[in-house]
């Protein structure tokens, strides 16, 4: 099959299209034929072995994913495609089945076909979207219902989002509403519109606002691009308030002191965890009308650099996709 691969850590230039095996499924598998993937930060972090994060990060990411260079040649984490085989153990899913998945730290979605545990993050695709559209939404998606599940976001709360147009940030808007809170979004001038068409209740332009300035008060911040730090967004939280990290390190450290000392607390969900449960939450929003994809650009699978340079110009909204095959 035809899939993109890396053999050792770098720019993006370091991806290429090669011919390689094509997955057999284990007994509790499922091998799906990919229609669409996506490029994230995620890709784009374990393809540079996190240098850019820092030593500290960087040792700990060759530690994960290869030391001297990757074990698991292929990236991607998000698809959507169908079932063309299935193990013999399998009972959720037969052949023909449209379904959407996210592998994880597996990867392996940048390629023709992949193979997915029958219990792992995978489903059968929303009814009323595309390949390209169910592709799209499970990594933001699920990252956010972890973090608000880790950080009780409860039903009238106030939640300020930072960075709302990005793929962690469309899909925080979208499902902090669902989740009951009155959401605050804070973005660029040019994306104000689409942030507000996600059910953002009140929209503020960091270009020409300053939140940590208004004298406003919220009981949850979360932080869905990491341009924000705990230290400077304390003083817009409301006593008992949380701020959610979505990246840098000292987070960890950070969420065990606040868990311990003071009435402002870091949440910050390492490892994340995400479940097939999350993923069935997801379709069923998905199918009420109350969570969209929101796709900035399409690539096909052979323009991954070009498509990886526009996803680390940090410009990106919402998600790039990668569509795969006819």
């Amino acid at each position: 099959m035809k899939a993109v691969v890396y053999d050792h850590y770098g720019p993006p230039d370091v991806l290429r299209i090669a011919e390689v095996d094509r997955p057999v499924p284990e007994d509790d598998e499922v091998l799906v034929r990919i229609h669409a993937a996506t490029v994230n930060r995620s890709d784009a972090h374990t393809r540079e072995a996190n240098r850019s994060n820092g030593p500290v990060v960087m040792f700990i990411s060759r530690m994960v994913s290869g030391w001297r260079g990757p074990r698991q040649r292929i990236l991607g984490t998000e698809l959507a495609g169908d079932v063309v085989a299935v193990g013999a153990s399998v009972r959720k899913f037969v052949v023909g089945d449209e379904v959407f998945a996210n592998t994880g730290f597996r990867f392996g979605a940048h390629a023709e076909y992949a193979a997915v545990p029958e219990n792992g993050r995978i489903a059968l695709k929303p009814s009323n979207m595309s390949f390209e559209e169910a592709a799209a939404v499970t990594d933001g998606a699920l990252n956010c219902i972890s973090c608000f599940r880790s950080a009780n976001l409860r039903k009238d709360e106030t939640i300020l989002v930072y960075g709302a147009s990005g793929s962690i940030g469309t899909a925080g808007v979208q499902l902090a509403k669902c989740f009951g809170a009155y959401v605050t979004a804070v973005c660029s001038t040019k994306n104000v519109e689409l942030v507000r068409s996600l059910g953002a209740d009140d929209v503020i332009d960091y270009e020409k606002d300053d939140f940590t300035k208004n004298g406003q008060t919220y009981d949850v911040i979360f932080d869905a691009v990491g341009k924000q730090s705990f230290g400077r967004s304390k003083g817009s939280l409301k006593p008992g308030g949380r701020y959610i990290a979505t990246d840098h390190l000292g987070n960890v450290f950070l969420a065990a002191w606040t868990g311990r000392f003071g009435n402002k607390k870091v949440i910050f969900a390492i490892p994340p965890r995400y479940t097939q449960e999350d993923l069935l939450f997801l379709k069923q929003l998905i199918e009420a009308g109350k969570y969209r994809a929101v796709i900035d650009r399409r690539y096909p699978l052979e323009q991954v650099v070009e498509a990886t340079k526009y996803v680390e110009t940090q410009q990106k909204v919402g998600n790039v996709v990668l569509t795969v095959g006819a």
